[in-house]
């Protein structure tokens, strides 16, 4: 809409109080001068009077609309980029935009726009921090136009709302525990079982089926200088590793227990256990995928069909979506028995252990085979500020939490918490396997 057309009745834009109050100033200043005979009194009233009128005259009409644009995936110190576009009509000088973020203000501010003789537009850069993943929003933004002098208001546009899917990062980790059994004839794990492109298994007569480039000529010259008996290398056979991990997302709660019973938020600058679950298990799986090993992912929170184990780029982006998109959904359901995984697969549970059922599928998975290791993904808690019976009732659920952690580790389950350094933890893991029997390696 161009300057010389006055808009619509019902597009023209209200006179807010600033504009008012210039224009009733003048007024005043005028009408006194010209009683009192002050001239210099009406020129400083006249000033104010003349360019309020104009500014209200040439008042702007149409809506102003605001955009924001998908942001971009996450970086490593959790920020989202996107960008926000402000559309206003001819005239508009300047726009006056709110950002909210979880109900909560992050940004105020006022926006110049540019003088053109057609609609006008601004795009600013919008920077969101979050410690958190999953499911989320992003901003929502809040727009009003103003005239020239600030004197003419626009109507508040549509608030404009855009959400969000955070992955889930990872952490470098140096070396992972293997399962009791490894699997397949393919791998880079060396088994107990003879094949070849592992490590030495023996050195034995040559029989039917061995092949002759297997031939130890050295050894064969040593023992039977004669060449009446030919002796043969025996290596032990590459295999893989399978890993389900399974996350508990029953329960997501943050580093104050006052915020556990869900009457209160958790502060949006607390990362909660489910998003310390996340970035554990996608820590986990990419190690043992850059292993060549292949990973499931299970949920003890829903009842749906788990992701079978497999490997490759393709696998870790599946599941690193699943994890984003876990979250509690309803109320738990008690399940009668402990979801069923692949034979001799490694097991990763994480949980925060505030109740019975995941250390109970724990304690299952391990009494019939699986190596189990529980991963402990509480946050560090708060509990200075706690006091009386919240103290006490604190104080009840850690002692049963620690309890049930102890009587894992009693049937077997190792147990971990990924607070410490989990690195340091799994190396630690990684190195006892191999000097317990049945651990997948040669003793």
């Amino acid at each position: 809409m161009s300057r010389g057309r006055r808009p619509p009745v019902a597009d023209r834009w209200h006179i807010t109080a600033a504009g008012t109050g210039m224009v009733l100033a003048g007024a005043v200043l005028l009408t006194l001068g010209a009683f009192a005979g002050r001239g210099d009194v009406a020129l400083v009233g006249a000033f104010p009077l003349v360019v309020g009128a104009w500014d209200v005259v040439r008042r702007p009409g149409g809506a102003v609309r605001a955009f924001l644009s998908p942001p971009a995936k996450s970086d490593d110190e959790g920020r989202l980029r996107a960008t926000l576009r402000i559309e206003g009509p001819a005239g508009a000088a300047a726009v006056a935009v709110g950002v909210y973020r979880n109900a909560e203000q992050a940004a105020d501010v006022l926006l110049a726009l540019p003088d053109d003789e057609g609609p006008v537009e601004r795009r600013v850069p919008l920077v969101v921090h979050t410690v958190r993943t999953g499911p989320q929003e992003v901003a929502t933004v809040e727009a009003q136009a103003f005239g020239p002098g600030l004197v003419s208001a626009s109507r508040p546009a549509e608030p404009t709302r855009r959400d969000t899917l955070v992955l889930p990062g990872t952490s470098p980790l140096r070396e992972t525990p293997l399962p009791a059994r490894l699997r397949g004839l393919i791998g880079s794990h060396t088994s107990r079982r003879p094949g070849e492109g592992g490590d030495l298994r023996d050195v034995h007569p040559f029989h039917a089926g061995d092949r002759l480039r297997r031939i130890d000529w050295r050894v064969t010259a040593h023992r039977s200088p004669r060449l009446d008996e030919l002796y043969v290398r025996g290596e032990h056979a590459l295999a893989e590793a399978a890993v389900m991990l399974v996350v508990d997302s029953r329960d997501e709660v943050g580093p104050d227990p006052r915020t556990w019973a869900g009457t209160r938020p958790v502060r949006i600058d607390d990362p909660t256990s489910l998003d310390i679950a996340r970035r554990a298990a996608a820590s986990v799986a990419r190690a043992f995928l850059v292993a060549g090993d292949r990973v499931g992912l299970d949920d003890l929170g829903v009842v749906r069909r788990p992701l079978s184990p497999g490997g490759g780029r393709g696998q870790m982006d599946r599941i690193v979506h699943a994890l984003a998109l876990t979250k509690p959904e309803g109320f738990a359901r008690h399940r009668v028995r402990s979801p069923r995984l692949p034979s001799g697969a490694l097991v990763v549970v994480f949980s925060t252990f505030l109740d019975d059922e995941p250390a109970e599928a724990a304690a299952a998975w391990r009494r019939i085979g699986h190596r189990v290791i529980a991963v402990d993904v509480l946050p560090q808690l708060r509990t200075a500020h706690l006091a009386g019976r919240q103290a006490t009732a604190a104080r009840i659920v850690l002692i049963d939490r620690e309890d049930r952690l102890a009587d894992l580790a009693d049937v077997g389950v190792e147990v971990m918490s990924w607070r410490d350094d989990p690195a340091t933890t799994l190396a630690v893991l990684a190195r006892s396997d191999r000097r317990r029997p049945g651990a997948g390696v040669p003793r």
